[in-house]
C-alpha cells in the first residue's frame, strides 16, 4: 500500500513555464544587485559565494566575476547548489515583497490536500534549493500549501537521474520502497526512483502520450486512480 508521495515540482505540480518564463528571469535581474548588496556583510551569501568560487576557480575576491559565472550557470540551467541557494535567496524577497506568486496546477492543489487529509505523507524532491520549494509551495496563486508537506529534498541528497539519491531519501524516510509513489514528468528520474525500488507515476500534462508499460497520468485525478488501488 502507497504511504508516501514524494513528488517533483517542475512540470508534475506547477507549470515549467513558470520557472523558466518568471522565477529564471527574476533571478537574473536582481541576483546581481543582491550579491553586490549582502556579500560582506550576509554569512550566508558569503557561504555561498565560497562555493561558487571553488567551483569556477574564479577569485573569491573577485564578486563581478562571481557575478558572471553566477548568470552564466542560470542560462545555463545549472543544478549547482551554490546557485540554488542564492536564487532562493532572491526570489524570498520577491516573494515576500508580493512580486511573485507561485504556480500550482488546479489538480495539484485539489490532490495535495485531499492526501494529506487522506492520512498520505507528502514530500518534495526538486532540483531546486529547499528554500525555493518551500517558497513555491508558501507563496502559491492558491494559497499557502507547506502544511500538507512533511519534509523537502534538494540536490543535496544526490542528482535526481541516480538511483542512490533514492535510496537516500527512503533511509531519511525509514520507510519501505513499495510504500513510496514517486511523481515526475522526466522519465530518467522515474527509472532511478523504481531502480530504488519505488512505485512511479509518469506525469504527461501536455502532448502525446509515449508508448510505455510505466503508469502515465495527465493530472493529480488520474494519479489518485492509481494510489486507490494500492
Amino acid at each position: 500500500m502507497i504511504r508516501v508521495v514524494l513528488t517533483d515540482i517542475e512540470g508534475t505540480t506547477s507549470s515549467i513555464s513558470f520557472v523558466h518564463d518568471v522565477l529564471f528571469p527574476y533571478a537574473s535581474e536582481h541576483l546581481p544587485g543582491f550579491v553586490r548588496d549582502q556579500h560582506q556583510d550576509n554569512l550566508a551569501v558569503s557561504e555561498q559565494l565560497d562555493a561558487v568560487a571553488e567551483a569556477s576557480g574564479v577569485a573569491r575576491e573577485d564578486v563581478e566575476g562571481l557575478i558572471e559565472v553566477l548568470k552564466t550557470w542560470i542560462s545555463e540551467d545549472r543544478k549547482e547548489t551554490s546557485l540554488k541557494a542564492l536564487q532562493g535567496m532572491v526570489w524570498e524577497q520577491g516573494y515576500q515583497q508580493g512580486e511573485l506568486k507561485g504556480h500550482i496546477y488546479a489538480d495539484a492543489a485539489d490532490y495535495l490536500q485531499r492526501w494529506h487529509d487522506r492520512g498520505l505523507r507528502l514530500f518534495v524532491y526538486s532540483s531546486g534549493s529547499v528554500k525555493a520549494q518551500k517558497l513555491i509551495f508558501g507563496f502559491t496563486t492558491e494559497g499557502d500549501f507547506t502544511p500538507f508537506f512533511s519534509g523537502y529534498f534538494d540536490t543535496r541528497i544526490g542528482g535526481k537521474k541516480e538511483a542512490a539519491s533514492y535510496r537516500n531519501i527512503l533511509s531519511e524516510l525509514g520507510v519501505e520502497a513499495a510504500t513510496v509513489l514517486f511523481l515526475s514528468d522526466v522519465e530518467a528520474e522515474l527509472e532511478a526512483a523504481e531502480e530504488a525500488g519505488m512505485r512511479t507515476a509518469w506525469l504527461v500534462r501536455e502532448g502525446d502520450l509515449p508508448e510505455t508499460e510505466r503508469f502515465v497520468a495527465r493530472d493529480f485525478a488520474e494519479v489518485d486512480t492509481l494510489l486507490q488501488k494500492r
